[in-house]
């Protein structure tokens, strides 16, 4: 997996990760909430009793190596950074909640108002590096359309950076726009979070599964994924690199480019 959040802004910072940590909300109450078990730990174990603490410990021992065993398994498996993180801190947090339920219950219900409030507040970053794509408003789409001057080819990711979905693959677009981007096929990217009222215009239920992708040939809609008769409730297909090469024949189109 490459670094997250595109590099953080092609590792302008000395410390990267430090800066992205104390500037993105979503990192930084998760820090604080970690942390602060161990302060609530060191005061707690002073009225506990032998046993008592070295139960707590038995069980901080437990949750540490079944999280360990459960990162590996998804950062095999996970193909963004996002994706991984977002599972990471998930688990995290229901083992943290597990193991505050030894100190005392009111513990972990604090801790559980404590994930609330920041599901509530607020939200996972997206990956912002574009690769060789570019950010467009329905509107700049089909002008690129009307005018017939750009691309034979546009592949357009329509996006809702409301979805989970959506986040943890924004990375995945944006690396394919950087191995497949030519004259003859470009990227773009539509939030149709901030226009809502323009999915129908490309076929786009907002309820629907997010992120769709369409291919455009001269203007003209050739395949989309997911399909558009897929239906949302009952499946939601799986979203990678390879899975999007595949179904719009990337590898085909840019050997073709290449040859001609």
């Amino acid at each position: 997996m490459a670094a997250p959040v595109a590099e953080v802004k092609n590792g302008s910072h000395p410390l990267p990760w430090l800066n992205l940590v104390v500037t993105e909300p979503f990192y930084l109450f998760h820090l604080l909430m970690f942390f602060s078990y161990f302060v609530v730990r060191s005061s707690a174990l002073q009225d506990f009793s032998p046993d008592l603490s070295l139960h707590l410990l038995r069980r901080e021992i437990q949750a540490v190596l079944t999280l360990s065993v459960l990162a590996a398994v998804k950062f095999v498996r996970e193909e963004t950074w996002e994706a991984f993180i977002a599972d990471f801190l998930f688990y995290s947090k229901v083992f943290l909640f597990a193991v505050t339920l030894v100190i005392d219950y009111h513990v972990a219900f604090c801790y559980l108002v404590a994930f609330v409030v920041t599901f509530v507040l607020a939200q996972q970053p997206p990956y912002d590096g574009v690769g060789e794509s570019s950010h467009l408003t329905p509107l700049q789409l089909e002008t690129l359309f009307a005018e017939g001057n750009s691309s034979r080819f546009w592949l357009v990711e329509f996006w809702v950076l409301c979805s989970s979905t959506c986040i943890r693959t924004s990375r995945i677009f944006s690396d394919l726009s950087v191995i497949y981007s030519n004259k003859n096929i470009s990227f773009g990217i539509v939030d149709l979070g901030h226009f809502p009222n323009a999915a129908e215009n490309f076929g786009i239920s907002l309820s629907g599964p997010h992120p769709t992708y369409i291919l455009y040939e001269n203007g003209v809609e050739v395949s989309r994924f997911p399909d558009i008769n897929i239906d949302s409730k009952a499946f939601r297909p799986a979203i990678t690199k390879s899975i999007l090469c595949q179904h719009f024949e990337l590898d085909k189109r840019l050997i073709e480019y290449i040859s001609s």
